[in-house]
């Protein structure tokens, strides 16, 4: 893949790492960006090799979201696709992150702005630079809430808290973010992505499958009721029971040595 694609897709020990390749654009969003990220998501969804997922951003700027050029000069091309951008583009990458049956960690090198964000949002763990900042603008150019920033960020820092983001359009910086429970770690600038992809070599290393039905059954707890949450656990702790890697856990503890997992 040339360096200067728009995504960079890099794969070692289980991880495969996704680079958002606009600097000079603060890696904003066009149609083509949109396209590749979620062409790769898909794939690293489906792909036995990858057990783990890392999403960043090249140069200064994690992603600045949508990129507004492009958009306006499409609006003014009278081109229906920004209209239709959310439902083809942006659902589709958040539902396919979320679903995603392994773990997907964002490294948050820099600025990370409305739907760039929200991408952020909605991976399972976020590392972020001590410099980076977290910006929900959309109301700074007249638009709401979009690619699943109105469920995943109430839900990582409380209503008040998302409401506030989204109607005062201030920054929260990455200590902000780690003290209200947005990011996961911060760490110094420059060790952003080693930190994360260490982290995803971690989990990539783990119990893929129990992971994958840990993501399931925390959605499904997230947006239904006790009893649709009792349920999902009991389908998915069966199924997480009947894996390999769940045997081999057991026998490792009863052998009191570290267990060995192939994420089936």
């Amino acid at each position: 893949m040339p360096t200067d694609a728009p995504l960079l897709t890099e794969d070692a020990d289980g991880v495969r790492t996704l680079t958002l390749n606009r600097p000079d654009a603060f890696n904003s969003l066009t149609l083509q960006l949109k396209n590749d990220l979620l062409t790769a998501l898909r794939a690293a969804a489906t792909d036995e090799a990858v057990r783990a997922v890392v999403i960043t951003g090249a140069g200064r700027a994690f992603c600045g979201g949508q990129d507004l050029k492009e958009h306006v000069a499409l609006l003014n091309a009278n081109d229906p696709a920004p209209l239709s951008t959310v439902v083809e583009h942006y659902n589709p990458i958040i539902a396919t992150i979320t679903g995603m049956p392994k773990p997907v960690i964002a490294a948050v090198n820099g600025m990370a702005a409305g739907a760039g964000a929200s991408l952020a949002y909605a991976c399972d763990l976020r590392v972020a630079a001590s410099s980076a900042k977290f910006l929900m603008a959309f109301a700074n150019v007249g638009l709401t809430a979009d690619s699943g920033a109105s469920w995943t960020l109430p839900r990582l820092i409380g209503y008040g808290r998302a409401m506030e983001m989204m109607l005062l359009a201030a920054p929260v910086t990455a200590e902000a973010a780690l003290a209200i429970g947005m990011v996961t770690q911060v760490v110094a600038d420059g060790e952003t992505l080693t930190t994360a992809q260490a982290l995803a070599a971690r989990m990539a290393a783990g119990p893929t499958t129990a992971y994958a039905k840990i993501k399931e059954a925390l959605l499904s707890g997230a947006a239904g009721t006790l009893d649709n949450a009792l349920a999902t656990e009991a389908r998915t702790q069966s199924e997480a029971g009947a894996t390999t890697d769940h045997t081999e856990a057991v026998a490792a503890f009863v052998a009191k040595r570290p267990p060995t997992f192939t994420g089936r």
